[in-house]
């Protein structure tokens, strides 16, 4: 079988090719210009598959293959019919190519790091719901409906207007409208798996391959979990809820193809264990902290060498903590995945460049990418922490905080692994550089990811974070712009943003939860105008990726 040439920015051609013959429409607006376009750098995405055994290097064109059928299922949740995406003729050769570029970027004509604004004209606001729900459908609509058709609330459909019964909603399973995609990559899992040697990993494949038939993924997140020896790996299938920003409801289709460092993974295997114990030690009253993690999680660094789908839309992310269903994280924990080469990638071409502009000069030599891999880590073994469950009888806090509970779930997981860092320093069970190092990228970090912008529920949490921190006096900011953080009162913050989101969750408050979000996830015109001096120096926002089987010389 012939593969098809690597994709440049982790886009199937399916997409692409809906965009060679573009057509006019009106000039509502000025949107099409190149020069506002978000900025990024292009890293290519390796590992040395030289080290793998035959087996392996035949299943990863295998999975990739996998992996570009989350692409198109993606396309349809995020946009829906890519052939409507047209651009203006009257454009130059490079400004179509720069604009067809974003559309691959970002799934669509709406500029995810620029709070979803249309970069084309004839394109307005990106629906809350994505495709996910139709889009003349109000929240009260389906309220009122979800009580006699809790499928309509399943991760794993759409919601539609029913054609026979006027004003009346139903669902449609993934597994139905994806059956095609979802079938191709069914076989092409099923594929590695026979070729797969470690009795996990083709155990994993063969049930994740019947999961996306038959839409009943827990028992292939069981097999997933556990898991410990196998060298690939390949995370696939609808998972996270942010694109579904009416209510985040709905899980995205993506796909990751991995490969684990073992060395690195080996030196963070003895964190996975001090869960129970970093839980008891949280900032916040015992009712908050009353569910007992997972002992089984594991800590494992790898090198990503293929996205796709919504991991791969706008911002990229560098680790990963699943799975997400709250009851398998309760019996086995969860894994967190931490994918160094990306992670490298986005330290030293955007992190760096930024704090050379915004952090003191006598602070900068705390900016570490040790530091930068560990906040990150443990930001994903924070997950893990707090409580699932509501506290008043509202059930699972994802279900009543809906479209706030992303922002707040992010914005956990980053204040309590920072939070952690200082107790394991302490106690002398991380031995990895001073505080001083970890608090200092982690001030830089919020700037970093605060260019995201608020339609990312990561960018939201960085920017509540940021205010928060203002306001506590955490950092100061000279009149030449620059930052410094105050280390004792960043303490004190970390520890105070860690118990008001924990108990924002635990209450299950939606209301309170929305009004602290919106009071604090704002960008203010001071912080607008630093970050446009980092704009102006050219830093990239993010990371695209030129990936594929040729990227990695396994041509087929």
């Amino acid at each position: 079988m012939i593969i098809q040439r690597s994709i440049i920015f982790a886009m199937s051609l399916f997409a692409f090719c809906t965009l060679l013959v573009p057509q006019s429409f009106g000039q509502d607006r000025a949107v099409d210009d190149v020069k506002d376009l978000t900025k990024y750098a292009t890293v290519k995405l390796t590992a040395d598959v030289e080290k793998l055994d035959e087996n392996h290097r035949k299943m990863i064109p295998l999975l990739i293959e996998a992996a570009d059928e989350m692409n198109k299922a993606f396309w349809y949740q995020a946009y829906g019919d890519a052939s409507n995406i047209k651009i203006n003729p009257s454009l130059s050769q490079n400004e179509t190519a720069m604009l067809k570029r974003h559309v691959m970027i970002n799934y669509g004509p709406w500029e995810r790091l620029q709070e979803n604004r249309p970069f084309l004209s004839g394109f307005g606001k990106k629906p809350a719901g994505a495709n996910y729900y139709p889009a003349d459908m109000t929240k009260e609509q389906f309220d009122a409906q979800v009580k006699t058709n809790p499928k309509l609330k399943s991760l794993y459909t759409f919601v539609r207007w029913d054609e026979k019964e006027k004003g009346e909603l139903i669902a449609i399973p993934y597994s139905k409208q994806f059956s095609n995609e979802f079938g191709t990559a069914a076989q092409k899992l099923k594929e590695a798996a026979k070729l797969a040697k470690d009795p996990g990993l083709k155990a994993y494949l063969n049930s994740r391959a019947a999961a996306l038939l038959s839409g009943d993924y827990q028992p292939s997140d069981f097999l997933w979990m556990d898991m410990k020896s196998n060298r690939l790996d390949c995370v696939i299938g609808p998972i996270e809820t942010y694109e579904d920003q009416l209510f985040g409801y709905k899980a995205s289709c993506e796909c990751y193809v991995l490969v684990k460092d073992m060395s690195w993974s080996e030196r963070l295997q003895k964190y996975a264990a001090m869960l129970p114990k970093l839980q008891k030690g949280l900032p916040v009253e015992d009712k908050y902290k009353s569910e007992e993690p997972g002992t089984k999680s594991d800590l494992n660094a790898y090198d990503v060498i293929y996205y796709a789908g919504d991991c791969n839309a706008g911002s990229k992310t560098i680790a990963i903590n699943l799975p997400n269903d709250e009851e398998v994280q309760l019996k086995k924990g969860s894994r967190r995945l931490q994918l160094k080469n990306a992670m490298r990638a986005k330290f030293d071409q955007i992190l760096l460049p930024i704090a050379n502009v915004l952090i003191v000069p006598e602070q900068r030599k705390h900016i570490t990418f040790d530091a930068f891999f560990g906040n990150t880590m443990f930001h994903e073994v924070a997950h893990g922490l707090g409580i699932k469950e509501t506290i008043t009888g509202k059930g699972r806090v994802r279900e009543a905080l809906r479209e706030v509970s992303g922002a707040l779930e992010e914005g956990k997981a980053d204040i309590l692994g920072v939070y952690m860092v200082s107790k394991l320093l302490e106690t002398g069970d991380l031995t990895d550089g001073v505080i001083e190092d970890y608090y200092i990228t982690f001030m830089a970090g919020i700037f970093r990811s605060v260019r995201f912008g608020a339609s990312s529920a990561h960018g939201k949490a960085n920017m509540i974070r940021f205010n928060f921190f203002k306001d506590k006096g955490a950092f100061t900011r000279n009149e030449n712009g620059l930052y410094k953080v105050n280390m004792d009162k960043m303490k004190l913050a970390i520890a105070a943003l860690s118990g008001e989101i924990l108990r924002l969750q635990g209450n299950g408050d939606y209301s309170a939860a929305a009004k602290f979000a919106d009071d604090m996830g704002f960008v203010s015109d001071t912080l607008k105008a630093d970050l446009d001096r980092v704009n102006q120096r050219g830093i990239p926002t993010d990371i695209v990726f030129e990936q594929g089987v040729e990227v990695l010389g396994l041509n087929r």
